[in-house]
């Protein structure tokens, strides 16, 4: 089996910790596009980025390889590769640092403060945790391992070098780590009475839509055990165990069992808080991260250093800054 060609090289570094966009020109074009410029117009023809496109060509912000800077009259050449910055609306810092757990040749392991992202996506793109640490670290060949909502605050893996990053993606998808997350939400005796509890559902999330849901009847693809670790004053400290990694599973499975997390703008009920909002932040904590580094073969045990502040001041939570 042929294997398939590598790209080459990027000829623009990165910015502000965010990799080139990279396109490739389709390989049969029939004469389609006498030009390139014709090219990117009809590709992004209804799309916000077809202003933006059309200006970086002008400006001459858009190499091919070895850093030959194309134009929109350029002819189009089937196979040939691009590269070229975006445009980026500035960004409110999120004003909390990630703290370095651990850190080798191979493998970095962060505590994550609430409200940043993980990686880019959608208007979160230099205040993510991936392009922070990039740049403060000087780690270019930085790559996730899994992803962490923004929301949500703990421990997050990345790959140092770009040839383990598969590896260490794979521990995930075939379920060889050991995940705990720690949550604050109301505390009903009755219910606790039932738990610990091992809750099995169908969540699905469309696209553009906010809030994940439950599917009653479908085959079940989410699976999360929940457990009481400690109550007072109505409010409980409860140790969750996901077994899978569906999008928002743990949040949905605990307003399912009528414990919605503290601090959710999401479920029970949407209410949109402003971005920079920083007062009330979701009471999850991704606790422990434990598995056998695939690189190394090392056992590895983390803890975040992070606590839940509703915990010991809730009345602090409420009017606090996050974090």
């Amino acid at each position: 089996m042929r294997r398939r060609a590598q790209p080459p090289p990027s000829p623009l570094p990165q910015r502000a910790g965010i990799d080139p966009v990279r396109l490739r020109l389709p390989p049969d074009s029939d004469g389609t596009w006498p030009d390139l410029g014709d090219y990117l117009a009809a590709r992004y023809a209804g799309t916000r980025g077809a202003d933006s496109v059309a200006r970086l060509l002008a400006a001459g912000r858009v190499v091919g390889a070895g850093g030959r800077v194309l134009r929109a009259q350029d002819p189009y050449e089937p196979g040939a590769y691009l590269w070229f910055h975006r445009d980026m609306e500035p960004e409110p810092r999120v004003p909390f640092p990630i703290s370095v757990v651990h850190r080798d040749a191979h493998l970095l392991v962060v505590d994550k403060p609430h409200f940043l992202a993980t990686t880019p996506r959608g208007s979160h793109i230099t205040e993510t945790a991936l392009a922070r640490l990039r740049e403060e670290l000087d780690l270019p060949g930085l790559s996730p391992a899994h992803r962490l909502d923004r929301l949500t605050a703990g421990l997050v893996m990345f790959s140092v070098r770009p040839e383990d990053r598969g590896a260490y993606q794979l521990l995930f998808q075939r379920r060889e780590v050991h995940k705990e997350y720690e949550a604050l939400a109301p505390h009903d005796p009755e219910l606790a009475r039932t738990l610990p509890r091992t809750v099995r559902s169908r969540i699905e999330k469309a696209r553009g839509v906010i809030a994940a849901v439950e599917v009653p009847g479908g085959e079940p693809n989410a699976e999360s055990l929940v457990e009481c670790v400690e109550a007072r004053d109505g409010l409980g400290r409860y140790r969750l165990t996901p077994r899978t990694g569906r999008t928002h599973q743990l949040r949905v499975h605990m307003n399912s069992l009528g414990l919605p997390i503290l601090g959710d703008p999401v479920y029970p009920q949407v209410t949109d808080p402003a971005p920079d909002d920083y007062r009330r932040p979701l009471q999850l904590l991704a606790r422990v991260l434990a598995f056998t580094d695939p690189v190394t073969a090392r056992a590895h045990r983390f803890e975040s250093g992070r606590t839940l502040q509703a915990w010991d001041d809730r009345a602090g939570w409420e009017a606090g800054s996050g974090g």
